[in-house]
């Protein structure tokens, strides 16, 4: 039998809940309707997606795919014109731009100027930001290269978030070998693999920037600019390490992080996951990074409703990030509310929904 063909059922007899409703009302700040990402979303009607949203208890869903430009005001006049306030539409960078401009910082301040005008309200900065972005050198840019600080001292003046992902999980910079937790993943998604990483601290050096530099670079990006509210997408970048995530988090008021498309990691370490979340209660925003679904909902409202033992963390018949399963870590009402609704809407300025 071949390991894909392998999916085992769990024979355990233990209280299971429905959880289809979340306690309180629910922002999601992090997710995707473009067409790369939003899956069948970005041909959808509008409709549809309130209706899910409805049926989900979702008030506001963040859309990180706006782009710039003119395709910015396309995604804005499709999704957030027909209910202002129901999506809220995130700019975004144009790193191929970068091998040719010099003053690429410069240009993607103007660009996040013009943006604002256009009615983003904040801005997403992809994983291409230093693992494959280069300069007109040829080189990586580097996450904190000074080149980028008139972006991140434009996004504090126009008080715009910043939803940052810099790095994947940490198996995705080792050898795909025996030994790889992810090695399903990374052989049906090779181009997700930052495989051979190079040395640290040498960015001459073929291959990719080791996880912990890329880290340790955001760690100092968020320290440089204070003023800036960046949010790590996906537990700051560092599921596997929340003790490194939480270090940062005592050491930058500026930083926050969004839990998005990583049950598999938290529900896997419940015990560290649930006094994480009870000791950052304020600086957590829900997300789910998948396209809008009651059942990607449910799930996440069990994990973070529930006791409930030993369940999957994704709706495939085989895990998609890892053959283990996950346990709720039961949150209390006042971090749910907090990590459902309040921390979003004071991170990105939302007014409270009209009363219907």
């Amino acid at each position: 039998m071949l390991l894909e063909d392998y999916r085992p059922r769990s024979r355990l007899r233990v209280v299971s809940h429905e959880v289809s409703r979340p306690r309180f009302p629910v922002i999601d700040a992090h997710n995707h309707l473009g067409p790369v990402f939003g899956g069948e979303w970005s041909e959808r009607p509008v409709a549809d997606l309130h209706a899910v949203l409805d049926g989900s208890g979702v008030e506001t869903l963040v859309d990180l795919d706006g782009g710039h430009g003119d395709a910015l005001s396309r995604h804005i006049d499709r999704w957030v014109a027909p209910d202002p306030g129901r999506v809220v539409a995130f700019a975004g960078l144009d790193y191929a731009g970068w091998e040719t401009d010099r003053a690429f910082g410069e240009t993607e301040a103007r660009r996040l100027r013009d943006s604002a005008t256009r009615g983003a309200r904040g801005l997403k900065v992809w994983k291409l930001l230093g693992l494959r972005a280069r300069d007109p050198g040829g080189r990586l840019v580097a996450v904190d290269d000074p080149r980028l600080d008139p972006l991140w001292a434009t996004a504090a003046e126009l008080r715009l978030p910043v939803v940052i992902h810099i790095a994947d999980p940490i198996a995705f910079f080792d050898p795909l070998d025996a030994t790889n937790e992810r090695w399903e993943e990374l052989r049906a998604n090779p181009d997700w693999h930052f495989w051979p990483t190079r040395p640290p601290d040498s960015p001459d050096a073929p291959g990719f920037p080791p996880f912990d530099e890329l880290l340790g670079a955001f760690d100092r990006l968020v320290g440089r600019h204070p003023s800036t509210t960046f949010v790590g997408a996906h537990v700051g970048c560092a599921a596997e390490d929340l003790g490194l995530v939480s270090a940062m988090l005592d050491a930058h008021p500026n930083l926050h992080v969004d839990i998005a498309a990583r049950l598999g990691e938290l529900g896997r370490q419940p015990y560290t996951a649930r006094a994480f979340f009870l000791r950052h209660a304020d600086r957590i925003l829900f997300g789910t990074d998948l396209a809008a679904d009651p059942a990607v909902y449910r799930l996440n409202y069990r994990f973070l409703e529930t006791f409930d033992e030993s369940f999957d963390y994704g709706l495939e018949p085989t895990p998609g990030q890892g053959r283990w399963q996950i346990n709720g870590i039961g949150l209390p009402e006042d971090v749910l509310r907090a990590v459902y609704r309040d921390n979003a809407r004071r991170v990105l300025d939302l007014r409270p929904p009209r009363a219907p």
